[in-house]
């Protein structure tokens, strides 16, 4: 697994400091679509299993589906988005899981305003599989949800962004029992490259 690990950072740091062919936008507007290496991490809340501890490293690969519109300060822009995540750690209290997951279904309403920062809300879904049952005794095969809040900080070169999850991993009636898993993450992103066509 360390040598996956090493792998991953590898490849996720030569696609930051490789120069990409097409012109790059210092944000959304005017561009058709955004690129961006992510990390997320943390703890289960109540309302589901408890004592969990959640790490991810994945990617995200969007397409800005609008030009900026909407009334006053809620003017923005739809994304729609896919992420994959080869790697996740989950550490339960019996064991630890490791695991993937795909995430086709991302919409992201990104703020047009201020400049600078761009203020977004996030909700998406996809699958988790996992080498062992997640929670403890239900299922290798779940499903997640999750909405967030976040905002991209455009820098002169790279742009980078933060964001707070709430994440909700379950089987979804595949196992019994079917208790589930409420997270809050924080995702770090690198590199959300916005380009036009």
């Amino acid at each position: 697994m360390n040598k996956a690990v090493a792998l991953i950072f590898l490849v996720g740091l030569v696609v930051l400091l490789h120069p990409a062919p097409a012109p790059a936008q210092a944000g959304p507007e005017g561009a058709s679509r955004e690129w961006e290496v992510f990390t997320s991490g943390g703890g289960a809340v109540s309302g589901g299993q408890s004592g969990t501890g959640v790490w991810n490293l994945g990617a995200r690969y969007g397409l800005i589906l609008t030009s900026p519109h909407g009334p006053g300060f809620l003017r923005g822009q739809l994304e729609y988005a896919a992420d994959v995540l080869p790697v996740w750690v989950i550490v339960q209290r019996t064991n630890t899981a490791y695991g993937g997951s795909v995430d086709p279904f991302a919409f992201k309403w990104i703020l047009s305003s201020p400049a600078k920062v761009k203020p977004y809300v996030i909700l998406e879904g996809g699958a988790l599989f996992t080498n062992t049952k997640v929670p403890e005794f239900t299922s290798q095969i779940n499903f997640t949800t999750a909405a967030g809040l976040g905002a991209h900080f455009l820098l002169s070169h790279k742009n980078v962004s933060a964001e707070v999850r709430f994440q909700h991993i379950s089987n979804a009636g595949l196992a019994v029992p079917n208790p589930g898993i409420n997270t809050v993450q924080l995702r770090l992103g690198f590199g959300a490259f916005f380009r036009r066509e």
